[in-house]
């Protein structure tokens, strides 16, 4: 129906919708459902689960029926991606900061040339994806040239997106070609030493994911009650269409939408923990200038050992050692061998529901603060010619404006979760240097707008602002922390 847009993303857990007013930009309705995979057998289809989100959101407005949908999905493990690159400090290194930024899952990184051992590591790694990059543009063409010729031999039967030397390009396309592999060609992620460039493999990786991903999982045979098949409602990974909602939060469209300024965004899972910043970065900064791989405005990185249940364990030993016997960590061992045990855990169905949601509300904290570290930069006093100075590396997070908080835990936990769990992850001094945001304004995106909004900005990009915005303090003010 006009006017009306269902966006929906098909998450690994959960899938969840929300009906948007293209005109006010306004949250009609929202509805969640838990994702339903095909069996082992074949039984089942993840459009019976968004069946579900639609008949709830029909009910809270009749709108709903019939209205156009968007969505994204990480159902079925997402996308995963391998990265093939020369050498691991340069360009297998860019290769995996643009692969996590478009979305991906990072399963496997290789460089210094494919052999047959590499391929047994790569086959079982099963990535849906193979981003193969490799030399600055003019520079080495061996060892791209080399793995393209190795991958066209074998052959390599998934879909390669090719980011490396330009000028190997054409060689690099005709072997792919000659042996039916699936490829995209993109600009090369690291044109020169010291500059990232990810835009154009972001692209093509999303091409990629929405021509050959999507329906290769097999996760739908049908369609809906309006003839919609899973693949034709798919506009990209989950991930990536985040990211691109951070970016407009950030940044806004034009003077008339402005952005919040510097913006961080943690998601906190049961399996992973997400960060997404987009970060103004200081051409001056010395710091950033000694890296090999230079920081990128737009990033995003994925901690696969922190997150609320599947990786409660590994999240508490990464915060509190891994001996269950001592340290402060000691009771939260149990507590996160019970959700590791049963990630549908939840503290209201428990017999103690206070020391539960005390249990999550910990587990989270520490999966924030460890999150934001490693996504961060960290500074040191070192002595050079020149005497002492202050050398930084990484991405300096000191002087973001706002700090958004999703997941399951914040947006259910009120404002006793922001307190306990997102404002202990900034202030102005920590030890080991991180570069951890000061004094951001801090939400929780509790309607999970950062989906919705992603979705919409190419075809709908003031009615996306207008979702963002919701999350800006300067039109909601900061909530206390």
């Amino acid at each position: 129906m006009a006017g009306c847009v269902v966006c929906v993303d098909f998450g690994s857990t959960f899938t969840k919708a929300a009906l948007v007013d293209l005109a006010t930009g306004d949250l009609l309705a929202t509805a969640s459902h838990p994702t339903t995979l095909p069996d082992a057998d074949g039984h089942g289809d993840v459009l019976d689960g968004y069946d579900a989100c639609v008949a709830a959101l029909v009910e809270q407005d009749p709108r709903a029926a019939g209205a156009d949908v968007l969505a994204c999905s990480s159902a079925g493990g997402g996308l995963r991606i391998a990265v093939v690159g020369n050498e691991e400090l340069v360009t297998a290194e860019a290769g995996r900061r643009v692969a996590l930024s478009s979305g991906g899952k990072v399963v496997l990184v290789l460089h210094g040339g494919l052999d047959s051992d590499k391929l047994i590591a790569l086959r079982e790694a099963e990535p849906d994806v193979v981003l193969l990059v490799g030399g600055t543009d003019g520079g080495n063409a061996e060892v791209l040239e080399g793995d393209a010729a190795f991958l066209s031999r074998v052959p390599w039967p998934g879909p390669v997106v090719v980011a490396g030397n330009v000028e190997s390009q054409p060689l690099v396309a005709d072997l792919l070609a000659a042996s039916r592999t699936p490829y995209v060609l993109a600009d090369n992620v690291v044109p020169k030493i010291g500059v990232l460039a990810p835009d154009s493999a972001r692209r093509a990786i999303r091409e990629i994911f929405l021509s050959h991903v999507i329906g290769g999982k097999h996760l739908s045979s049908r369609t809906d009650a309006d003839g919609r098949s899973f693949t034709e409602m798919v506009r990209g990974a989950t991930p990536d269409v985040v990211l691109t909602g951070v970016e407009l939060l950030a940044r806004g469209l034009d003077d008339e939408h402005p952005g919040a300024g510097d913006v961080v965004v943690v998601d906190v899972g049961g399996a992973t923990t997400d960060v997404h910043s987009v970060v103004e970065l200081d051409p001056e900064d010395s710091g950033l200038a000694r890296e090999v791989v230079a920081t990128t405005p737009v990033t995003r990185t994925v901690e696969g050992d922190l997150g609320m249940r599947w990786s409660a364990i590994s999240t508490v030993e990464a915060a509190w050692g891994s001996d269950p016997s001592t340290g402060p960590g000691h009771d939260l061992h149990a507590a996160a061998v019970r959700r590791r045990t049963n990630p549908d855990l939840l503290p209201d169905d428990c017999s103690d529901p206070t020391a539960e949601r005390d249990a999550d509300l910990a587990i989270a904290a520490a999966a924030v603060r460890l999150a934001l570290e490693r996504h961060a930069g960290r500074s040191k006093v070192v002595v050079s010619p020149e005497g002492r100075v202050v050398e930084r590396s990484g991405k300096d997070l000191r002087e973001v404006d706002l700090l958004v908080g999703s997941g399951g835990v914040l947006r259910h936990g009120g404002p006793d979760a922001v307190r306990r769990v997102l404002a202990p992850a900034t202030g102005d001094a920590f030890e080991g240097g991180w570069q951890l945001p000061r004094d951001p304004a801090v939400v929780v995106d509790r309607d999970y707008v950062l989906a919705a909004a992603g979705l919409l900005a190419d075809e709908h990009p003031v009615t996306a602002h207008r979702l963002v915005r919701r999350l800006d303090p300067s039109t909601i003010g900061s909530v206390t922390t």
